[in-house]
């Protein structure tokens, strides 16, 4: 599943008519070498920074670094390109915090994500899908810094206003699990099968929610699948790894 902020571009309002705004036609040219040549689009958000880009030079950055898996790198960017908005009072800051909390994910920083996010989600400018991203992304953080129960009511959030990404409904049904709320972890699972039967991650917590449940052989089957769809990945181990309790024994 890929990390969904970074791949969201927050567009700056184009002209009613005629062509793009000199300054928007930059920001769209830097984000293109940014997708497509990150280096190039590194040295450009560079020279545009140089010449007063301000926050849409500083998030082209970051985008780049995020291209290029300089999570790191990319987190700052996104959050100078934040602070800088923040100055020049503009709503796009939301989307910026938003987007060096999942970088800071990507980097394994979970304590600076939360507080990247929580800066997104206090500001009440974010809606609809990426209201519902920034909550997943504050859950995975919480959850990554072992604040297990704090994450719930994201989780909830996320499930209302992100319905169709099934990483929200599967780290949902992972905690209910854990948390010993079988029920919600059944109607949870089988959201995130319906909209990511074919990811390995999805079918090892199915069949670890059926197991719990006592379903042997829906637990074996979804299982196998996991090991299938990722044999040298990390779900499929851990699949595999169940599956050893039906062997036979010697």
């Amino acid at each position: 599943m890929m990390l969904f902020l970074l791949a969201q571009i927050a567009t700056p309002p184009a002209p009613v008519t005629g062509p793009p705004a000199p300054t928007q036609q930059r920001w769209e040219d830097c984000v293109e070498l940014a997708a497509g040549d990150p280096a190039r689009g590194v040295a450009e958000a560079d020279r545009w920074k140089i010449a007063g880009g301000g926050f849409l030079a500083y998030q082209c950055l970051g985008m780049a670094y995020a291209a290029q898996r300089r999570w790191t790198s990319a987190s700052a960017a996104f959050e100078t390109a934040a602070r800088e908005a923040e100055v020049a009072r503009d709503i796009r800051a939301s989307k910026y915090w938003a987007q060096a909390g999942n970088a800071w994910l990507a980097a394994a920083n979970p304590a600076k994500a939360r507080a990247a996010l929580d800066a997104a989600l206090a500001t009440g400018n974010l809606a609809g899908l990426e209201l519902g991203e920034a909550h997943l992304d504050r859950a995975r953080a919480l959850v990554a810094s072992g604040s297990i129960g704090e994450a719930r009511s994201d989780l909830d959030q996320a499930v209302a206003k992100a319905p169709g990404d099934p990483m929200a409904w599967l780290l949902s049904a992972t905690l209910a699990r854990r948390s010993g709320d079988l029920p919600l972890a059944q109607r949870h699972i089988k959201e995130a099968l319906g909209r990511a039967a074919d990811d390995a991650s999805v079918q090892l917590e199915a069949g670890n929610v059926a197991a719990l449940s006592g379903d042997e052989a829906a637990a074996r089957a979804a299982w196998e699948r996991a090991a299938q769809l990722a044999p040298e990945a990390e779900p499929g181990a851990a699949a595999r790894a169940a599956l050893k309790q039906f062997d036979a024994p010697q």
